[in-house]
Formats: C-alpha cells, structure tokens, sequence
C-alpha cells in the first residue's frame, strides 16, 4: 500500500469537521478514512505553524554535515590532504559514522585512496605456457554407455 498525501482540500474538510464538533478526533478519522495519528498531527500541525499544507522538505532524516562542516573539511585537507576519516572527524568534532565522512566527501569530488608515491608496477605474463580454456585441461570424465 503506498502512502500518498493528503489533499489541500481533504486536510481543510477534517479540520473542520472538528473545528465544527462534528464529532470526537477518532471519530472524525473513521469518517474520512483517516488514522487517528493524522487528524492529531494535523491538529498539532496547526496550532504550532497555522499551517495545514504538506510538510514533506522537513520530514526524514537531517544531515549531521551541513555545509559549515563541508567548508571546514575543504580548509582541513587543504592544510594537510593525508588526513584519515577518523582524523578528519576528531578535528571536526564531529558524532557521526565514517562512512557518512566517506559519503560527503566523495560529493564533493574529494577521494580519501591514498596513492603510492612509487610508479605502478609492470604486468607480467603469470602463467608459462599455452593458456587452456574450458577449465583445468585434464580430459573430461564421461562415464561409459
């Protein structure tokens, strides 16, 4: 079941359904079909911001590094680029998960792979000899007709 958001108008006719004591709130929620959970956040919603409209940029979860904490980090990496997620994050003063760090930093098109200073390595073939294909080149056990 997927949870849609309640018209404008449907909001309104709730509020004054109750506004009008056309009933008690679970009541009201049995008559249009609502839960009772919403008629009191409607109610609740109201009385604090004397609004009823959706509220859906302020629900979920809010992040714990805000852009304040994004400039910071540029600053602290620029003053010394090798700093580890967990240096990172005592400097900053910061109660979060390294990969929340991790996450932020790749936004920012900042990589935490910390690169060799010695030129990569030449490939080299591994195996000597002809290269078998279709498994281990022993001949396949079939059992007798």
């Amino acid at each position: 079941m997927v949870m849609r958001t309640l018209s404008l108008d449907l909001r309104e006719r709730i509020l004054a359904a109750y506004d009008n004591k056309e009933g008690t709130r679970p009541e009201i929620a049995h008559r249009f079909r609502v839960s009772l959970g919403l008629v009191k956040k409607l109610l609740q919603q109201r009385r604090r911001t004397g609004d009823i409209a959706p509220r859906h940029r302020f629900c979920g979860r809010k992040p714990m590094i805000v852009a304040t904490h994004r400039s910071q980090m540029r600053s602290l990496l620029a003053k010394k680029n090798d700093l580890t997620l967990n240096e990172l994050r005592e400097a900053m003063g910061l109660k979060c998960s390294f990969q929340a760090i991790h996450v932020v930093l790749g936004k920012m098109g900042l990589t935490y792979k910390k690169r060799h200073s010695a030129p990569a390595s030449k490939t080299a073939p591994t195996l000597r000899g002809p290269v078998v294909s279709g498994g281990s080149g022993r001949p396949a056990w079939t059992r007798p007709s």
